[in-house]
């Protein structure tokens, strides 16, 4: 198996260099921007497995570069910022990322979020059969859903959040029954998270006609139900 790639992007030269070293002794592989300036070329170019990306940065900062890679690539992005409001968490779950750590943070707990986020993206990148609900599919190897010759590329979240509803359709999943499934860690997860998940796929699924497709059970939870 080739080593794991993880590209770092962070302006502070210190902190770079103390990720590289930590990581490098796990046997990751690691790689920085060639130019600021265009982070997006880099990211082509080391076509990593994950992606630590920095709020503030020269040029342009971490919310445009975590679009921009969004629209072609479901690498997992982690977050690395001194900002710790909610806004700009949410923000970054907005534009795409999988998961937000605040500076200055534990080494072992950046760890153990790189491995979590690497064993779902591994476990379900396998070859697995297409999973459908009516006629809604989606291509688990892919993680594309399709709908009326439309389809609509998932991040791992949303993936994993219409997977637990296809399996059980018209059943509703608590919120700390999704909570569990996608952030499987003892560390505290915003409750805002989820919601901001699920806002971003409803989006995405309202473009491609399946309006109100996630429905809310009030103060339980989410569950999926398509009248034809």
């Amino acid at each position: 198996m080739n080593p794991i790639k993880i590209f770092i992007v962070e302006d502070d030269e210190v902190i770079s260099n103390a990720l590289k070293k930590f990581l490098q002794n796990w046997s990751y592989d690691v790689y920085f921007p060639e130019d600021f300036s265009n982070v997006y070329d880099s990211f082509i170019k080391i076509n990593p497995d994950l992606i630590l990306l920095d709020v503030s940065l020269p040029f342009f900062n971490g919310y445009y570069w975590c679009e921009q890679i969004r629209k072609t690539s479901n690498v997992p992005i982690i977050f690395i910022s001194s900002a710790d409001e909610n806004l700009n968490k949410i923000m970054a779950m907005n534009m795409g990322a999988d998961d937000y750590i605040t500076k200055p943070f534990d080494l072992e707990l950046l760890l153990a979020k790189i491995k979590a986020i690497l064993r779902r993206t591994f476990e379900y990148t396998e070859s697995l059969d297409n999973i459908a609900y009516k006629d809604v599919i989606i291509d688990r190897d892919r993680m594309i859903l399709k709908f009326a010759n439309e389809e609509i590329s998932l991040s791992k979240n949303e993936y994993l959040i219409l997977e637990m509803m296809f399996e059980y359709p018209e059943k509703v999943f608590r919120r700390e029954e999704f909570m569990d499934k996608i952030w499987q860690t003892n560390e505290f997860i915003d409750d805002n998270t989820l919601t901001v998940n699920v806002m971003r796929l409803r989006n995405k699924l309202d473009q491609i006609g399946l309006k109100d497709f996630i429905k809310t059970k009030k103060k339980v939870g989410y569950y999926i139900e398509r009248n034809i």
